[in-house]
């Protein structure tokens, strides 16, 4: 390990070394390489966003409905070429259910380089492949056997963006700390690239050749977080349709009791279409899958000092 510090200690030295002689003899190409780092660090801290949903079913060891989001990530390296791998990453399953008392299903978050997803969005052959790809290393990656029969949801997303976005970037922090984690890894990443002669190459994206599919020739990049998670309690909540005189539903009205909490800057509230997310200060986590779709747009939330207690109001679409 020291052997190995040292070394990247002396290629740090020669690249800084380098950019100084570069800047006093070629200002223009140093301005260019500048520029073109500050692009590549966008690409690293730009994350994850939804582009559709699946529903299959997960056959063995344990049937149960799965939904995959496919999700375009800049991040995640575009192939080389027609003849190479497509590289992909894929986040860890999590157990959800719309209720306490319903069936659990499973979701699992799958994500793509933007031109990847693109280019197959009007070409129903490529985006089957993707979708078929992607199957085939949830299988690998988890030891479960899939059914390859899906269809399209209605909804981009099942869950919250949020959830999708810690999940695939392995992230549990608050925004504070997720800027310091990606500024290290941007530092670590201009360091990597200036002793390569290709720019394009991203190698701490990429798994050993004994870890790729040979079948389908996939590459996994699977980011995992060394944070420490807290364990956050569920709250007390009442959830209820409004409906107007001729019992037509209007508005979902969520009640949230929070003991404890005296500002409403301590409440972190994530809404979609269709769930929501409530994050209180590491004490309180709520994930609701909603019983109608919203307008994220026009929800609204007030927080009530006095009795500790969060009212969102949500109009249906």
């Amino acid at each position: 390990m020291e052997s190995s510090s040292n070394g990247l200690l002396t290629q740090v030295t020669q690249f800084w070394n380098l950019l100084d002689d570069l800047a006093e003899s070629n200002p223009e190409s140093y301005k260019n390489f500048i520029q073109q780092q500050l692009k590549e660090g966008k690409q690293l801290c730009a994350a994850p966003e939804p582009q559709l949903c699946l529903q299959t079913r997960i056959l063995k060891p344990k049937e149960k409905t799965l939904f995959i989001n496919l999700c375009q990530w800049k991040r995640i390296p575009a192939p080389q070429s027609l003849t190479h791998p497509v590289p992909l990453s894929v986040g860890r399953p999590e157990d959800m259910s719309e209720t306490s008392d319903a069936d659990v299903y499973t979701v699992i978050d799958v994500a793509y380089n933007p031109d990847v997803l693109q280019a197959a969005e009007k070409d129903q052959v490529k985006k089957d492949q993707l979708v078929q790809m992607a199957m085939k290393c949830i299988e690998e990656q988890l030891q479960v056997t899939l059914s390859h029969v899906y269809h399209i949801t209605k909804f981009k997303i099942k869950g919250s963006i949020q959830r999708m976005k810690q999940n695939l970037m392995g992230i549990q922090t608050g925004p504070t700390d997720l800027k310091e984690k990606m500024r290290k890894e941007l530092t670590l990443e201009q360091i990597r690239s200036s002793t390569l002669s290709n720019s394009d190459h991203f190698p701490q994206l990429l798994l050993p050749k004994d870890q790729v599919s040979s079948k389908k020739g996939c590459l996994i990049e699977e980011i995992s977080s060394t944070e420490i998670q807290v364990e956050m309690k569920t709250p007390a909540y009442e959830l209820k349709i409004v409906a107007d005189q001729n019992e037509k539903p209007l508005k979902i009205e969520l009640k949230v009791e929070l003991p404890g909490i005296n500002s409403v800057s301590l409440c972190d509230l994530s809404v979609s279409e269709n769930d929501l997310l409530i994050e209180v200060s590491e004490k309180y986590r709520l994930h609701l899958n909603l019983p109608e779709s919203v307008d994220t747009e026009m929800t609204t939330a007030k927080f009530i000092k006095e009795k500790a207690t969060l009212i969102i109001t949500m109009p249906l679409v």
